[in-house]
């Protein structure tokens, strides 16, 4: 049986005494809350933190809600409660077409959507789905906040501007009142990896074309998890097929999931997919 190396344990009963366990523990101290992306490496031996700091009494960051004109969710907010959410669903329905192919009720009752975007996985939905939503995250440290745009966030795979010292403590998407969303994912079996995925926002101008849209790729190899190449072919046109083929310029690596040749297509015809459903919800035809 495969186990992770020895560790350290401490468990954190405030973000401020967490940020301090941080800062006396240095950079080989991790944080842990789900813990199904970092426990699986350490019994790999692929991450070794001398030392681990359980967020999981955090409450304060566990939330949803409107502030302004931006949706704020906390960190320690569960994946169940981003599926099951109605603020979420009222306004982006992608989290709930995500959530719903996210791993297993086990994984979302325990993940976080912090950690899943801290994870950085090449392969994550929710960094796709932030992304093009045009979220941005608020990264706390003992000098106090800042925020960042998630597609300035991952900086490759497994690696954010989250320093170590630093917890990303909230994350917040622009109201579109306007908007459709949607996302499609593809995977060899239920709860997998995407083989590859893909969602988007879609606003319309009154004559029907694209007046503002943002889309997210994942397990592709995009930069950053977004296609802005394919965002800006559709704006100020109609959403068809040949305006999304710029989707389709992603990087792709050939694995047991697939071909690249193969990755690639699927992440133009789900983006279609999702922009067809986006477009259907912002006219108020789908659900």
């Amino acid at each position: 049986m495969q186990t992770p190396a020895p560790f350290e344990y401490e468990r954190a009963t405030t973000v401020d005494n967490a940020l301090a366990l941080l800062e006396r523990h240095g950079p080989e101290a991790r944080l842990v809350a789900g813990g199904h992306s970092l426990l699986p490496m350490m019994k790999l031996r692929l991450a070794r933190p001398e030392v681990l700091i359980d967020i999981n009494d955090l409450a304060d960051l566990d939330y949803i809600r409107v502030d302004g004109d931006e949706l704020a969710i906390g960190a320690m907010t569960r994946h169940v409660s981003l599926l099951e959410s109605p603020v979420l669903f009222d306004h982006y329905p992608i989290f709930r077409d995500a959530e719903s192919v996210i791993a297993d009720p086990v994984v979302r009752n325990r993940g976080t959507i912090g950690g899943s975007l801290c994870q950085a996985d090449p392969s994550e939905d929710l960094s796709a789905v932030a992304s093009a939503l045009g979220a941005s995250v608020v990264i706390r440290s003992a000098s106090g906040p800042r925020t960042v745009p998630v597609r300035e966030l991952h900086l490759g795979p497994y690696e954010t501007v989250v320093g170590p010292a630093e917890i990303l403590a909230e994350v917040r998407v622009p109201i579109r009142p306007a908007a459709g969303s949607a996302y499609e994912k593809v995977e060899r079996r239920a709860g997998d990896w995407a083989v590859a995925a893909g969602g988007c926002f879609v606003e319309l101008a009154a004559d029907g074309t694209v007046a503002d849209v943002g889309i997210g790729l994942t397990a592709v190899g995009a930069a950053h998890f977004c296609s802005p190449g394919a965002e800006a072919a559709l704006r100020g046109r109609a959403p068809t097929r040949e305006a999304i083929a710029a989707a389709g310029s992603c990087d792709p690596s050939t694995d047991q999931r697939g071909p690249a040749d193969y990755k690639r297509h699927l992440a133009g015809e789900l983006t279609r997919r999702a922009l067809v459903r986006a477009v259907a919800r912002a006219l108020g035809q789908e659900a």
